[in-house]
C-alpha cells in the first residue's frame, strides 16, 4: 500500500568526493553503484518475507548504447531503421526443441547473443557488393546509461543511489524492517570494500520509540496507582492485593490481543488505565478492610466476613465494570482511517477490563480472606481523616441549600455546553510526531535534474549544519524512480530529514518549532516552493485527498486557463485564512517541450511513413532493441542519436530521412520542429480535469480553519458556469466521515448505559440518579480541553465514550449503599449523609486511581504522546468533575428524585390507575430485598419497615 515504504538506505562510495570530480568520473561511479545496488543488494533484500519490492532511485542503469551517425547512414544509403532491424535480428538466442541420438535426448539452443561492446560493432547490417557493412561502420557503440527520470543526493555530498523497501499489504512493519536491516548487515561483507550501505530511514525507529513512551507512561501510571491505594487504604497488603490486578488484567488483554491479532501499538496500549483496570477491586477490597476494621466478624470466621462485604459490592461493581466495557462496543463499528486507528484501542480496552472483572469477583475476595489480618487497625489513614473533615462540612452545606447547588449545576452544565463546547475547534487525530520530516519541494517546471540536484544538496548542507544537534540524516529524491511508485517531474523534490532522539535538541523543543526554523532558513533558498510534512503523514494524505498537504482545495474544469486562473484566486484567499501555511497552487503549465509534429501532405508527397520520422523521435531518447549479458548480468541494448544531433531542434531538423525512391530528405521538411510551452502535469478524476491549490495548516484546529476557508472561497471566488466545481479534500473528510458515525455511535453508547443502569436497579429513578454522573463527566472534559487548549478530535470524543462509562461507577456505589441503608429503615435524608461519609474513601480512590492513570499521558512529552494526550486529558477532566458535582449535586439529586418520585406515584396511581406495588417497583421506592444483598447487610427493610428475621433466614 502507500504506506508501504518502511526502509530506506543509500548507496555511496567511501571516501569519494562527488563535487570534485568530473563529469565522466561522477557518472562512472554512480553507473558502478546503481550496478551494485540492483545486482548485489536488491536481490538479497528481496527474500525477505513480507517484502513486495525493493526499488531503485538515483544512479545511472548501465546500458550498452549503439548509436547511429546519421551521416555515415547516409553514406551507406542506411536508415535508422535499418540498424534497429538488424540489431533485433541478431540479438537473441533460441530453442530447437530436441533431437534422439542413440539411447540420449539432446536439447538443442541456437546462441547469437551479443555478450559484449565487439560483438555489437560487429552485427551486419547489410552488404554492398558482396562487402558487409556493420553496426560499428555506422555508429558509434558505447557503454552509457538510460535517460535519467529521477536522481538522489545525500548528506549534502552529492548523488548517491538510494533503496527503498516495501511490505505487503497485512505485514507487521516492525518486523520486516528489523529483518531487511539484519539481512543488510549480512550482505555488507560481500559488497566491494569501496562500498558504503547506510540505512536513513527505518520505520523501526519510529515504532521503538513510540513504544517506550506508552511503556514508560504506562510504568509511571502504575507507581502512581499503587501511592494512592496505599495512602487511601493506609494498609500495604490491601494495596498489594488491587495492585495485583493489573499485571493479571494486563495479561489477560495481551492473551485477547495475540489471539485476535492485534498488534501492541500506540493506539492498542495507549488508552490503556490502569486505575481502570482496578477500579472494581478497589471497591472490592476497601469493603473488606472497612468490614474487617469495623470489627463485623463477632466470633465468625474472616473468610464469612470477607464473603458477606464482597457480595454487599458485588452488583455495583460488576455493572460499573460492564457499562464501562460496553461503552467501547460502538467504537468497534467505526470504519474506515478512524476505525482501523481506534478499533484495536477499544478491543484491548475490552479485555484489560474483562479481565479485570473476573479477577475482582474470584481472586480478589480470595486474597484478601488469605492475605488480610484479622484485625485492622479502625483508625482511617491520615488522608481520609483530612477528606472527610473537608467533605462534612460542603455536605452540610449542599444538603441544607438545594437551591443554590442546583443553580451552581445548572450554571456549570449552560456554560460547558453552550460557551465553551461550540469553541473548542475541531481536527481528525493530533499530528504523530514521526522524528522525521519531509519537504516536498516545486520548483519551475522544465528545470533539469542537475539543478534540482544542487538546489537540493544547498537545503541538505543548512539543514545538517545549521541544527547538527536536532537532524542526524538529509537526503532528497527528484523526479521517478525506475519504479513509478511516487512519479514526479524533475521540478519536483522530497527532501527527507530524519532527527535525533529529542533530549539531544538544542535550537528547538518540539517539532512543530524545527519545522519553524527549518522554513525559515530554507525560505532564503531562491525559486522554489516548499511543504512541509512527515513520511506516513505525507502518504495518509495522498491517500486520503491525493494531494501531500494537510487540506488540498481541487477545482475541476474542462480549461486549463480558467483553472489557473481560479486557482490562483483561492490561492490568495488561502493566504489571507489565519492559520495557512505552505499554500500553493499545484503546477499544471510552463513545461517546456520539443515538439516534432509530422506533416501529413508532405510525407505522403515523398511516399515516407510517418514510422521513419516518430523512429527518429524515439531514438532522440532511447529505443530498446535488446539485452546484452555479462556472465549472470544482463544489461539493455538500445539505439540512441548521438549527443551532437540532440541538442537542439536545428540539429534534429537537418537529419536526413530516406525516401523509397532513394532520395534523402531533411526532418525539418516533413514535420515541424520547435519547442513549445506545455503541460507539466496532467491530473484527471472522475473523468475531468483537476488542479489542486493545496496548504498545510498550523497554530489552529483543521475544522475552524476549513469552515472560514470555505466561506471565504464562497464570497470571494465565483466559478464559470458549466463543468467547473470545488471539492475540498484532506485530513478533514476522515473527520466528517467519523463525526458523522460518531453521531450515531455516542447515543447508542448512552443508551447502552440507561439500559444497564435500568437492569442493575430494576427502576428508573435509580437509574437516571446515576446517569447524572454522564454529562457532569463530560463538563469535566470539555473544561480539560479548553484549558489545554485543545480541539476536539476523534482521540478526545473516544474519550467522552470512555468517560460516560467510568463516570457513573461512583454514583452506582452511592445509590447501592444508600438502598442498604433504606432497607434498614434508615429515613431517605439520614441515609444519602451515612451514605456520602462511608462512600467516600472508595470514591475517591476509584476518581484517582483513574485519572492519576491517565496523568503520565496527558503531561507527557514524548514521540507518540501527541494522540494519547487529547483521550487522558478528557478522562482527567471528566472523573474529577464526575466527582466533584457527584459529591456536591448528587447527594442533593437523589432528594430531587426521591421527591420526583413520590410525585409521580400519585399520577400514576391515581391518574393512571397503575397497579401501587407495579408503580412503586418503577420508581424505586419499593426497594427490595435479593438473597445476596440481605446476607452482605446482615439486616433489610422493605418499605421503611423492619423485615423479620425469619425472612432473612429463610433468605
Amino acid at each position: 500500500t502507500g504506506l508501504g515504504e518502511v526502509f530506506h538506505y543509500t548507496v555511496t562510495v567511501k571516501g569519494w568526493d562527488y563535487e570534485r570530480a568530473p563529469e565522466a568520473e561522477r557518472v562512472e561511479k554512480l553507473t558502478y553503484l546503481r550496478t551494485v545496488h540492483d545486482w548485489s543488494v536488491r536481490p538479497a533484500l528481496r527474500t525477505v518475507p513480507g517484502v513486495a519490492e525493493v526499488n531503485a532511485w538515483g544512479g545511472y542503469e548501465k546500458q550498452y548504447q549503439v548509436r547511429p551517425d546519421p551521416d555515415r547512414l547516409f553514406k551507406y544509403g542506411l536508415t535508422f531503421a535499418d540498424v534497429v532491424d538488424a540489431l533485433e535480428r541478431n540479438n537473441q538466442n533460441v530453442g530447437g526443441g530436441g533431437v534422439t541420438r542413440g539411447n540420449q535426448f539432446v536439447l538443442v539452443r541456437g546462441l547469437a547473443r551479443t555478450a559484449d561492446l565487439g560483438q555489437v560493432r560487429g552485427v551486419v547490417v547489410t552488404a554492398r557488393d558482396g562487402v558487409p557493412v556493420t553496426v560499428g561502420q555506422v555508429a558509434d557503440v558505447e557503454v552509457g546509461h538510460e535517460t535519467r527520470r529521477g536522481s538522489v543526493t545525500a548528506g549534502g555530498r552529492g548523488e548517491a543511489v538510494l533503496g527503498l523497501a516495501f511490505l505487503t499489504t497485512g505485514e507487521n512493519s516492525k518486523t520486516v524492517a528489523t529483518a531487511l536491516r539484519r539481512k543488510l548487515d549480512e550482505i555488507r561483507p560481500t559488497l566491494p570494500p569501496d562500498v558504503e550501505v547506510e540505512v536513513v530511514y527505518d520505520r523501526t525507529e519510529l515504532v521503538t520509540v513510540v513504544i517506550g513512551t506508552v511503556r514508560r507512561n504506562l510504568f509511571e501510571a502504575g507507581l502512581l496507582v499503587v501511592a494512592v491505594l496505599f495512602l487511601f487504604l493506609g494498609n500495604l497488603r490491601a494495596a498489594f492485593i488491587v495492585a495485583l490486578a493489573i499485571p493479571l488484567s494486563m495479561l489477560f488483554a495481551f492473551s485477547g490481543m495475540w489471539r485476535f491479532g492485534i498488534a501492541a501499538s500506540l493506539l492498542s496500549l495507549g488508552a490503556l488505565d490502569f486505575g481502570m483496570v482496578v477500579d472494581s477491586s478497589v471497591v472490592m477490597v476497601e469493603n473488606c478492610v472497612r468490614h474487617i476494621a469495623r470489627g463485623d466478624a463477632g466470633g465468625r470466621p474472616k473468610r464469612e466476613v470477607v464473603r458477606a462485604a464482597a457480595v454487599e459490592v458485588r452488583k455495583p461493581t460488576l455493572f460499573g465494570e460492564l457499562i464501562i466495557m460496553i461503552v467501547y462496543l460502538p467504537i468497534l463499528t467505526l470504519e474506515g482511517t478512524e476505525g482501523k486507528l481506534f478499533r484495536p484501542m477499544a478491543l484491548t480496552v475490552i479485555f484489560a477490563l474483562l479481565g479485570s472483572m473476573i479477577l475482582s469477583m474470584t481472586l480478589m475476595p480470595v486474597l484478601a480472606s488469605y492475605v488480610l489480618p484479622r484485625r485492622v487497625e479502625e483508625r482511617e489513614p491520615l488522608l481520609m481523616r483530612v477528606a472527610l473533615a473537608l467533605y462534612r462540612p460542603v455536605l452540610r452545606f449542599s444538603m441544607a441549600y438545594p437551591v443554590p447547588v442546583f443553580a451552581f449545576a445548572a450554571g456549570v452544565l449552560a456554560v460547558a455546553f453552550v460557551m465553551v463546547a461550540p469553541h473548542l475547534g475541531s481536527e481528525f487525530v493530533p499530528k504523530l510526531s514521526e522524528g522525521s520530516v519531509t519537504v516536498n519541494v516545486v520548483r519551475l517546471a522544465g528545470t533539469d535534474l542537475a539543478e534540482s540536484n544542487r538546489v537540493n544538496t544547498a537545503m541538505e548542507r543548512i539543514a545538517l549544519e545549521k541544527f547538527p544537534d536536532e537532524v542526524r540524516h538529509a537526503w532528497s529524491r527528484v523526479g521517478t524512480a525506475e519504479v513509478a511508485t511516487d512519479p514526479m517531474g524533475a521540478e519536483i523534490s522530497d527532501l527527507f530529514l530524519t532527527l535525533h532522539p529529542r533530549e539531544r535538541w538544542t535550537r528547538a523543543k518540539t517539532q512543530a518549532e524545527l519545522v519553524e526554523l527549518l522554513g525559515r532558513e530554507f525560505r532564503a533558498v531562491p525559486g522554489q516552493k516548499g511543504e512541509f510534512s512527515q513520511p506516513i503523514e505525507m502518504r495518509m494524505n495522498e491517500m486520503t485527498s491525493g494531494v501531500r498537504a494537510d487540506l488540498g482545495v481541487k477545482l475541476y474544469g474542462d480549461d486549463f486557463d480558467v483553472l489557473t486562473r481560479e486557482a490562483a484566486k483561492i490561492e490568495r484567499v488561502l493566504l489571507l485564512t489565519r492559520g495557512s501555511a505552505d499554500v500553493r497552487v499545484e503546477q499544471v503549465t510552463g513545461q517546456p517541450v520539443l515538439q516534432i509534429k509530422v506533416r501529413q501532405d508532405e510525407v505522403a508527397r515523398y511516399g515516407i511513413p510517418a514510422k521513419a520520422v516518430t523512429d527518429v523521435v524515439r531514438a532522440v531518447g532511447t529505443l530498446p532493441v535488446g539485452e546484452v549479458v555479462e556472465g549472470q548480468l544482463r544489461f539493455p541494448l538500445a539505439v540512441r542519436l548521438p549527443d551532437r544531433w540532440r541538442g537542439r531542434e536545428e540539429d534534429i531538423g537537418a537529419i536526413l530521412v530516406a525516401a523509397p525512391s532513394g532520395e534523402r530528405v531533411p526532418l525539418s521538411r516533413l514535420a515541424d520542429v520547435r519547442v513549445v510551452e506545455g503541460p507539466s502535469t496532467i491530473t484527471r478524476e472522475w473523468g475531468q480535469r483537476r488542479i489542486a491549490v493545496t496548504c498545510n495548516i498550523r497554530g489552529r484546529d483543521m475544522g475552524t480553519f476549513v469552515a472560514e476557508a470555505r466561506r471565504a472561497v464562497g464570497e470571494n471566488v465565483t466559478l464559470p458556469k458549466g463543468r467547473y466545481r470545488l471539492e475540498w479534500g484532506g485530513q478533514f473528510e476522515n473527520y466528517e466521515r467519523a463525526r458523522d458515525r460518531l453521531m450515531v455511535v455516542v447515543p447508542v453508547a448512552v443508551l447502552l448505559i440507561l439500559v444497564l443502569l435500568y437492569f442493575t436497579y430494576h427502576n428508573l429513578v435509580d437509574a437516571l440518579r446515576v446517569f447524572t454522573g454522564v454529562p457532569f463527566g463530560w463538563v469535566g472534559g470539555i473544561f480539560a480541553l479548553w484549558l489545554r487548549d485543545m480541539p476536539l478530535s476523534i482521540s478526545a470524543v473516544i474519550g467522552f465514550i470512555a468517560l460516560s462509562g467510568v463516570a457513573v461507577l461512583d454514583d452506582m456505589i452511592l445509590v447501592s449503599y444508600v438502598r442498604q441503608l433504606r432497607r434498614k429503615g434508615v429515613p431517605v435524608p439520614d441515609a444519602v449523609r451515612q451514605a456520602s461519609l462511608a462512600r467516600l474513601r472508595p470514591v475517591l480512590m476509584t476518581t484517582l486511581v483513574a485519572s492519576l492513570g491517565f496523568l503520565p499521558m496527558a503531561l507527557s512529552t514524548g514521540q507518540g504522546a501527541e494522540v494519547q494526550r487529547p483521550l487522558a486529558t478528557v478522562v482527567i477532566g471528566g472523573v474529577v468533575g464526575a466527582m466533584v458535582m457527584s459529591l456536591l449535586v448528587l447527594r442533593v439529586l437523589y432528594l430531587f428524585f426521591d421527591a420526583v418520585a413520590h410525585a409521580l406515584l400519585w399520577v400514576l396511581t391515581r391518574v393512571f390507575r397503575v397497579d401501587g406495588g407495579t408503580a412503586r417497583g418503577l420508581l424505586g421506592l419499593d426497594v427490595e430485598v435479593t438473597d445476596d444483598e440481605a446476607s452482605g447487610a446482615g439486616r433489610g427493610t422493605r418499605n421503611g419497615s423492619a423485615v423479620a428475621p425469619a425472612l432473612l433466614s429463610q433468605g
